[in-house]
């Protein structure tokens, strides 16, 4: 290339080659992917920013209902998960290095925009819903984010790559959960970040900025887009257009793991959505912003654990114990919560739902090691008995489908930001109670179990992963 940015465009990348792995790939893709993470971290909590931020918005006088609530909680959800579908495939277009700064940067706009918003509370509910709109920037940031990193690692190190990335980048959820609490109770910014709010609740009054929520993000976004500018690279060998990624729609196995991911992922971000406004919902004397971030916290910290065990146990057996581990987890919460807003223990309910977090994030893991082992191992089989250039074509294109199914399944299943908080509401709002939500996830991972089992995990399956 004769741009100014040619000196970082790698033109050569053989990460299955041993010694260039050893010489110079694995330093390579080490610093790309260090500097990935707290780019992606930062798109998590703006994506998630909408979860702590409505728990507050009803103490400082917006008056929402809860429906309307669950909606803002919701709708960075459904805008991510639909740019995922098209962040899905920027990278093989725009290079890794280039779309990872420019998505890291678009963060900016939601970030100003909250902090902006929440501090008139005349600002209009249509207002607030196009921000969280806007933060499903974040949202879309995973797919194109996963899609890179996958490029840079060989098959055997893919598990704890996409591990790293994807578990210390859902730790935004935590982190957002676990930050935003502390910084709205002080003046951060001093002047330059506007007055304070007063937080009333039970004839107690006191001062909060919330409007920091939103702001304390903006400088870090600016570094994390400088550092991804300056310090990541772009590879030739990634490059290939829609039309040559769009291929992965005739796959079967495209559409079977965007099904097991959205039982994995798709439980995790939504779980971690509306954690916080559940809890205020079904236990009100408990604070929801103590407990919170702890959930997303389990499930990050075990999606990085579930990279390394499927690596040496593989994907499909921890899929399916994962699975098992979940449903055995709903029912736990099923049993603790109150009944009729009567009994229940939120202790019980607390450490159930810290067992569902795990179970969502080894699944993370344990489906995302399963999809570039499924595509190479079917073109290598496609390749067999064809020569060398055949087999060294078919690592490249399995590398480039690979990474379009992970963008494009975790962009199906981030619905699951929309679905799981929207299930709640729309349950309670009919029912009285969440229960029969948390009844149909129950059995939809039994239909993941039983896809996970036929088609990847038992004995004879024609795709064992």
């Amino acid at each position: 290339m004769s741009n100014p940015v040619s000196r970082y465009m790698i033109n050569t990348w053989e990460p299955e080659t041993p010694s260039f792995w050893q010489k110079t790939g694995k330093t390579t893709a080490a610093r790309n992917l260090w500097i990935s993470i707290p780019a992606l971290l930062l798109a998590f909590a703006v994506w998630m920013v909408w979860s702590v931020v409505v728990v507050n918005l009803p103490n400082i006088g917006f008056t929402y209902s809860n429906n309307q609530l669950f909606w803002l909680t919701a709708l960075p959800g459904l805008s991510g998960a639909t740019l995922r579908i098209f962040y899905s495939f920027m990278v093989p277009i725009f290079g890794g290095r280039r779309w990872t700064a420019i998505s890291t940067g678009s963060l900016l706009i939601p970030a100003i925009g909250i902090g902006l918003a929440v501090q008139d509370v005349n600002t209009g509910y249509p207002t607030m819903l196009i921000l969280a709109l806007l933060c499903g920037f974040g949202g879309g940031n995973f797919a194109s984010s996963m899609a890179n990193i996958s490029f840079f690692y060989p098959k055997a190190s893919k598990g704890f790559a996409l591990g790293m990335n994807a578990g210390l980048g859902n730790l935004g959820v935590s982190v957002v959960q676990f930050v935003v609490p502390l910084v709205i109770t002080f003046a951060v910014f001093g002047a330059w970040g506007g007055d304070s709010l007063t937080w009333v609740k039970n004839g107690v009054s006191k001062d909060m900025w919330l409007q920091n929520a939103g702001f304390i993000w903006v400088p870090f976004i600016a570094l994390s887009t400088l550092l991804a500018w300056f310090g990541m690279n772009d590879l030739a060998s990634a490059k290939a257009s829609f039309s040559e990624q769009a291929v992965i729609f005739k796959r079967k196995h495209n559409w079977l793991m965007c099904w097991l991911y959205t039982g994995t992922f798709g439980s995790f971000i939504g779980y971690s959505a509306a954690f916080p406004l559940l809890i205020k919902i079904q236990f009100p004397d408990v604070n929801p912003l103590d407990y919170a971030f702890l959930g997303p916290l389990v499930g990050a910290l075990a999606r990085v654990a579930g990279g390394v065990i499927s690596d040496k146990l593989g994907g499909a057996r921890v899929t399916l114990w994962s699975f098992l581990l979940m449903i055995c987890a709903v029912l736990g919460v099923l049993y603790f919560m109150p009944q009729a807003g009567v009994g229940g223990s939120f202790s019980g309910f607390f450490w159930m739902f810290m067992l569902l977090f795990a179970g969502t994030g080894i699944g993370n893991a344990s489906t995302f090691r399963m999809i570039p082992v499924i595509f190479l191992t079917e073109h290598q089989r496609a390749a067999a008995g064809k020569g060398k250039a055949a087999q060294e074509q078919a690592i490249i294109d399995a590398n480039k489908e690979g990474a379009a199914v992970l963008g494009f399944t975790s962009a199906v299943a981030a619905y699951g930001a929309f679905f799981i908080p929207k299930s709640y509401g729309t349950s309670i709002s009919l029912t009285g109670s969440p229960d029969a939500a948390l009844w149909c996830f129950i059995g939809f991972y039994v239909s993941c179990i039983a896809i996970t089992w036929w088609c990847y995990a038992r004995k004879n399956a024609a795709m064992p992963c």
